[in-house]
């Protein structure tokens, strides 16, 4: 077995089936400790069912997968979501304050969130102190999407899976979004892995990037890969003629 050090997260030889499909074929590769890892690749590859596996609401029908060098199966479910956070394309929050929605992953394990970190975490994603009492259904999509990632944040997680956060926002809050995240990177040297469909995006902040088709990984490297790919569908996926 390959040493697992310096690597987040680890898969070694992972299939995964739903109602008969064969939807993850042998999966092998590992997202690097620090570093941020777009994940690329033509809608149904399967990037965000390779996520539900990262953060155990799926499991491998065979394979391995590893977080820090530990199996994932030998996690506690509240540790393994602790480590491994996740932030969706539609920043869910419930009725109530921005405070109340910062305070939710505490809550759920019947703790509290001191009002002195919650302001830290607003300030961290470019929103203010005064936003604590605000309430989160008046926020713009941007700013949903900050407190999202702060509320995520709440549990300080090893490694965060982004699931197209920026897709539905506008030019300027999708500046802001990754602006953010390469901040939180650099901070926290937290491992993200982010499945985009904006290959520009992928391009400029990703450190690494994994290109996935029909259910495989076709090809890895660093993300300027995806200026001279080595392999030919990719080239064409690159260029807009995958089909």
């Amino acid at each position: 077995m390959q040493s697992l050090d310096h690597t987040a997260v680890h898969f070694r030889d992972v299939h995964f089936s739903d109602d008969g499909l064969h939807i993850l074929k042998n999966i092998t590769g590992s997202f690097p400790e620090g570093k941020i890892t777009t994940l690329v690749g033509p809608s149904g590859a399967g990037k965000s069912t390779l996520f539900k596996l990262c953060n155990g609401l799926r499991s491998p029908d065979s394979g391995e997968i590893f977080i820090h060098g530990k199996r994932i199966q030998d996690y506690e479910p509240v540790e393994l979501r602790r480590t491994v956070g996740i932030a969706l394309q539609t920043a869910t929050m419930i009725d109530g304050t921005v405070q109340k929605n910062l305070e939710l992953p505490l809550e759920l394990q019947g703790k509290t969130l001191e009002k002195k970190r919650a302001n830290e975490l607003l300030h961290l994603v470019g929103l203010g102190e005064e936003f604590l009492d605000r309430d989160a259904k008046d926020l713009s999509g941007g700013q949903k999407q900050k407190l999202s990632i702060a509320r995520t944040l709440v549990n300080q997680p090893q490694v965060l899976l982004l699931d197209e956060i920026t897709s539905s926002l506008d030019r300027v809050s999708q500046q802001e979004v990754e602006d953010l995240i390469k901040r939180i990177n650099r901070k926290y040297e937290t491992t993200m892995i982010w499945i985009t469909h904006n290959l520009e995006q992928a391009l400029t902040i990703g450190d690494y990037t994994w290109v996935m088709m029909e259910g495989e990984v076709v090809e890895t490297g660093t993300s300027d890969l995806l200026e001279n790919p080595k392999n030919e569908r990719v080239r064409k996926f690159v260029k807009g003629e995958f089909e």
